[in-house]
């Protein structure tokens, strides 16, 4: 074996350090003949010139290298010798005994398949980080030396090399990464800490429950990202406007972790309190964009904001910067939303506008974030139509077409990215069921007549609705108080409308005026201002809106007692 030959493979600094070493190993940490020693003369005729690289003593330098060295011979890598450090990390070690026995240590880190792919290919591997028995953490290189010449010495137990040179055998070089590889704990564990944490406060600023309103059944779902800074700032929620209206929002702000998260959470209490206001989508999402900025001006999110009215059939949705949402009808067939879609939110500078989608009785319709749809192999529209797809052929309740949806798209729980997905059904009610649910409406003429004619009508609706006395009687009460209002402070078209759920009595008025009621403590001497306070008293609730065609809508409603429905 040429011993010069293979401290050339060494790494590092312990490379340069054999070259200026002596390669001749002693006898009692070699194999009879399998490393003799060699030695070279420095060239003559030059003053202070250093000793050469062959004179110098290798044995004094390889055992204060503090890398663990080890050479072995032969197919069962049969121990030529080993360093100091070596033996003082896993102990003397017998030279001429096979590795399988005399190594147990590398035996248990898997060294010993290793030493075979490196004999037989002739080229170097390396193993990291692996702990061993002594339980610090090694960088395992494995090089190939093969002898020749008069340096060459077979194996101790006569078996040709694979390669057919005598003298064949592994250098096992091992650097304590300990240090390092603590040091990488301990950043993973922080990062699974802080993963952790965000986490838990995403998911505690999501809703708990969703709110289910009498007209749509909802189910939602939220995966966190698999990897350790995939949890973003996903949202989604579910309002109950009042009037038989719900909104639904999703969105997705950009970034991960904690920050991701407490944005997401700002956003969505806005959301709530805009909401309340009642205003047309994409009024809301202007509100929005200007919070967005003031929360962080780096930080942007997109939102789809939607409102559902049972009396129109319609989704009217605005988008900042969203992906379109799926409808699929009655039918089968499934739309893709297309615009209006506005930058996202936190950009600033852009009017966004609302559009509108038909999802009438027997519709199902899906909001979700990027996560279940973009990979980093395809397009984003082949993600989308993938989900189109999945869609036409889910069936079920909303959480069985939520769930089937996530499973098509491939969600593990290794997924790169977050994901919220949010499913609603308007139900095609018939037979009993759908007794429980009736509208009726009359277009109102100005005059003195109209009072009376709409008290009227709200008595002979409510009697063929079956309600109790009581109930009725207060239904013909709200209607007579907010038309008689709609007579004082409004202008027509005028209408009213009676809805009846599952759960609730809902009385509106509509009209031309888009001056909005509000309830006020009227004097004694006062004339006017005590129809709304009558309403506020005798409803469960009450509110007013403006209508997108100009106009606004005042109604009430009234809780049904269970044994009604």
């Amino acid at each position: 074996m040429n011993f010069t030959r293979w401290s050339a493979r060494l790494p590092g600094t312990q490379r340069r350090a054999a070259a200026r070493t002596d390669l001749a190993v002693p006898p009692d940490r070699r194999v009879d003949g399998a490393v003799p020693a060699a030695r070279a003369e420095a060239p003559s005729g030059t003053p202070g010139c250093a000793p050469a690289v062959d004179g110098l003593p290798a044995r004094e330098v390889l055992d204060r290298v503090p890398a663990l060295v080890a050479l072995v011979h032969g197919t069962d890598h049969r121990i030529a010798y080993v360093n100091d450090a070596y033996a003082t990390a896993f102990g003397a070690r017998p030279v001429g005994e096979p590795a399988r026995d005399a190594l147990p240590e590398l035996r248990e880190l898997g060294l010993l398949p290793l030493l075979d792919q490196v004999l037989r290919s002739g080229r170097p591997r390396t193993l990291k980080s692996r702990r061993a028995p002594d339980g610090r953490s090694y960088t395992f290189t494995c090089t190939p030396v093969a002898g020749s010449g008069h340096h060459g010495a077979p194996p101790p137990d006569g078996t040709p090399a694979p390669d057919g040179r005598e003298g064949s055998g592994v250098l096992v070089f091992a650097t304590d990464v300990t240090d390092h590889a603590e040091a990488a704990e301990r950043l993973r564990a922080s990062e699974r800490r802080q993963r952790e944490t965000a986490v838990t406060l995403q998911r505690s600023l999501l809703p708990q429950v969703l709110e289910q309103p009498d007209d749509l059944r909802i189910a939602a779902t939220y995966q966190p990202g698999g990897t350790e800074a995939a949890v973003g700032g996903d949202w989604y929620d579910v309002i109950t406007l009042g009037g038989g209206r719900t909104a639904l929002v999703i969105g997705d702000v950009m970034g991960r972790g904690v920050r991701a998260a407490a944005v997401m959470g700002q956003l969505r209490t806005a959301v709530r309190a805009y909401a309340r206001l009642d205003l047309p989508p994409h009024e809301v999402l202007q509100l929005l964009d200007g919070l967005a900025t003031e929360i962080d001006a780096n930080q942007i999110a997109t939102c789809v904001y939607a409102i559902h009215d049972p009396n129109e059939g319609r989704l009217v949705y605005a988008s900042a910067g969203h992906l379109p949402i799926l409808v699929r009808d009655a039918a089968g067939a499934v739309l893709r939303t297309d615009e209006p879609t506005g930058p996202p939110l936190g950009t600033g500078g852009w009017i966004h506008t609302s559009g509108s989608v038909p999802l009438g009785p027997g519709s199902t319709a899906v909001l979700y974030t990027d996560g279940l749809v973009e990979r980093r192999d395809e397009d984003l529209d082949e993600g989308i139509a993938a989900l189109e797809r999945a869609l036409a052929g889910a069936t079920g309740t909303p959480q069985v077409v939520c769930d089937r949806l996530v499973r098509s798209a491939g969600v593990q729980a290794d997924h790169d990215d977050d994901v919220a997905v949010l499913v609603l059904q308007h139900p095609a009610r018939t037979g009993q069921d759908g007794e429980l649910f009736r509208n009726a409406a009359l277009e109102l003429l100005g005059g003195v007549e109209a009072a009376p004619r709409a008290r009227a009508f709200a008595s002979g609706v409510l009697t063929s609705w079956r309600f109790a006395p009581d109930l009725h009687d207060l239904g013909v009460l709200a209607a007579s108080e907010l038309v008689a209002n709609s007579l004082q402070h409004g202008t027509p078209p005028m209408r009213l409308r009676l809805r009846r759920t599952d759960r609730r009595l809902i009385v509106e008025v509509t009209d031309g005026d888009d001056h909005l009621p509000r309830r006020r403590r009227a004097e004694p001497g006062d004339e006017s201002g005590r129809g709304i306070a009558i309403i506020a008293s005798i409803a469960s609730n009450w509110g007013s809106r403006r209508t997108p065609g100009g106009g606004k809508a005042v109604w009430c409603e009234f809780a049904l007692p269970r044994a009604t429905g």
